[in-house]
């Protein structure tokens, strides 16, 4: 990238020749001048008075576009990295077209995914858009080729999303990826009070934990995520109270395993979510992120007694990957079919209606026939009501890419089985007739109604009726597909308010403390001092916080920075 001047200046001094005009001479000079009345063309685009030089870079100014792919911590990374542009000043924009800079938050699980964020890349390049790339494909892979000479932001570094963004607009290339430590120990990430904007203002994604205590052969997640990093419970229930000071009547808690929270800290899952259902208002519900087997067998009666607490769903993600012990042994999973049936029946037991989600990965290296039939088998006899079948995709760098691989042709063959398996059954048929209470939270994705859920986290669709958004809702179920359910309200139901203050508007920025906010306004006041004639901080910080990151370090600290 060029170089922003020729040369280099030791001091300002240095532009000054001898050939130039003096002060002298330039205050003498103004007595002969005589002002001549220039008319002004309306037909042109008149640059404002109070705007900078059209050379003029001013951080801060610019709009910028983000994009998220994959799960729901990225998402909240995502969440978390609006809301400090915004609090900086920039403009969060929805039209990639208009805006001055790409933020690009990319997945690394499967191949399509990295597919779909190098293209986006390209895109950009094309547009001439500045480019700033987060997520787990370049923490990961910093080094591929397609990176080279981009701005990236690590997983454990989103609250240096500024600096990032800021030096990449003034044509740096900045690389930052360290890990974040205390005292040597690994932190769990970014601090939980940090500005956020909501993708949907009524739920809150909390990652409890970053990274796992696995070593599957097939994950690339891993490799950028890391060994498991727990957050302290009690950062972890204030993040919860505060959200719901802010309007919110959902949370949902996230990490790659949130089974394993707390085993790096002396705590477990148990623990914090009985601290959690303490401070959740009534009619507002709590959900349980991905849990992998290993991690919740010891804790089985627990958690069925917290799955029964009516403000928690009763709903709960554990991925099997295959019904075949000799595949799973290949994959590290660290348990057997046996321990996942174990599992699935106890909770169904105990907690009568339980909703249990799954994953299969269908053509891992080494599966044979008689292998994936034992998995269709399994899919028969518990038929999962939600089911995510991912065709396996060998990921660079990872043992399994290293394996046998099965033909592409068998493994598209096998996803279409079950798919075709999983699409034959519907498991809402039964509930037709039922009456149940509802919270709605979103809008369809055709936008012909709104999206709510019921105790089991099963989804009801609901007329568009504004009164009922982030509500209780009172509905008779007259019709059923395979994914959702369609609800009536009661003529004479009553709309209970979980929330127990208005929701923050779509866009605006959450979680800005009062010690935030003195954070902020010291980091802005450092930085715009030189160029302040061009850009005032806003006078009102009960809106949105002037520009600046309430956790900004040593400036340039760690970073790779180059012209």
């Amino acid at each position: 990238m060029p170089a922003a001047c020729d040369s280099l200046l030791e001091d300002i001094e240095d532009i000054v020749s001898a050939q130039d005009v003096k002060p002298h001479d330039r205050q003498f000079a103004r007595k002969n001048v005589v002002p001549k009345v220039r008319k002004r063309n309306s037909q042109k685009n008149v640059q404002a008075d109070d705007d900078p030089p059209s050379d003029s870079i001013i951080p801060g100014a610019q709009k910028i576009w983000i994009r998220t792919w994959g799960c729901s911590h990225n998402n909240s990374d995502g969440e978390y990295m609006a809301g400090q542009l915004a609090s900086y000043g920039y403009k969060i924009t929805e039209n990639a077209a208009e805006a001055d800079l790409w933020l690009l938050n990319s997945c690394t699980v499967k191949s399509p995914a990295e597919d779909h964020f190098r293209n986006s890349i390209k895109k950009a390049q094309e547009d001439d858009k500045k480019v700033v790339l987060a997520g787990c494909v370049p923490q990961a892979q910093p080094r591929q080729d397609y990176l080279k000479g981009l701005s990236i932001i690590g997983v454990q570094q989103i609250d240096r999303v500024v600096e990032v963004v800021e030096e990449t607009i003034k044509g740096h290339s900045v690389r930052l990826l360290g890990q974040k430590k205390d005292n040597g120990k690994r932190l769990g990430g970014a601090r939980l009070d940090l500005p956020k904007i909501r993708k949907n203002p009524l739920i809150e994604i909390i990652s409890i934990n970053t990274g796992c205590l696995n070593a599957c052969t097939y994950c690339k997640t891993k490799h950028a995520r890391g060994d498991l990093a727990s957050y302290p419970t009690e950062e972890l229930v204030d993040r919860a109270k505060q959200s719901f000071q802010e309007g919110v009547c959902e949370i949902w808690l996230t990490s790659e395993d949130t089974g394993a929270y707390g085993r790096d800290i002396g705590t477990d899952l148990p623990t914090l979510l009985w601290k959690l259902v303490e401070v959740i208002p009534e009619g507002a519900m709590l959900r349980l992120g991905m849990t992998n087997p290993p991690y919740i067998l010891e804790h089985l009666e627990e958690m069925a007694k917290i799955l029964n607490h009516p403000r928690v769903y009763a709903f709960l993600h554990i991925p099997v990957q295959s019904a075949s012990d000799s595949i799973l042994m290949e994959m590290k999973r660290e348990y057997c079919v046996a321990d996942f049936k174990r599992v699935v029946d106890f909770l169904k037991e105990k907690v009568p209606g339980i909703t249990i989600a799954t994953d299969i990965i269908c053509g891992f290296p080494g599966e044979t026939d008689e292998d994936f039939q034992d998995t269709m088998k399994l899919v028969e006899e518990y038929r999962f009501p939600s089911l995510f079948i991912n065709q396996f995709y060998p990921r660079p760098g990872t043992p399994a890419a290293k394996m046998h691989q099965v033909p592409a042709l068998v493994k598209k063959q096998r996803t279409k089985d079950l798919s075709q398996l999983f699409h034959s059954y519907n498991p809402y048929d039964h509930k037709v007739g039922e009456r149940q209470r509802v919270l709605v939270t979103e809008d369809s994705f055709d936008c012909q109604f709104y999206v709510a859920h019921n105790q089991f986290y099963e989804q009801v669709l609901v007329p568009k009726d504004p009164e009922f958004m982030g509500k209780m809702v009172e509905v008779d179920i007259y019709e059923a597909g395979k994914h959702f359910m369609k609800g009536r309200p009661l003529s004479d139901a009553n709309v209970f308010t979980p929330s127990i203050t208005r929701p923050l508007a779509k866009g605006e920025v959450s979680g800005i403390t009062e010690v935030s906010k003195r954070h902020l306004l010291l980091y802005y006041t450092s930085k715009t001092a030189a160029h302040s004639q061009h850009h005032s901080p806003p006078s009102d910080l009960s809106g949105q916080s002037p520009r600046g990151s309430p956790s900004t370090p040593t400036r340039l600290s760690g970073w790779v920075l180059s012209n």
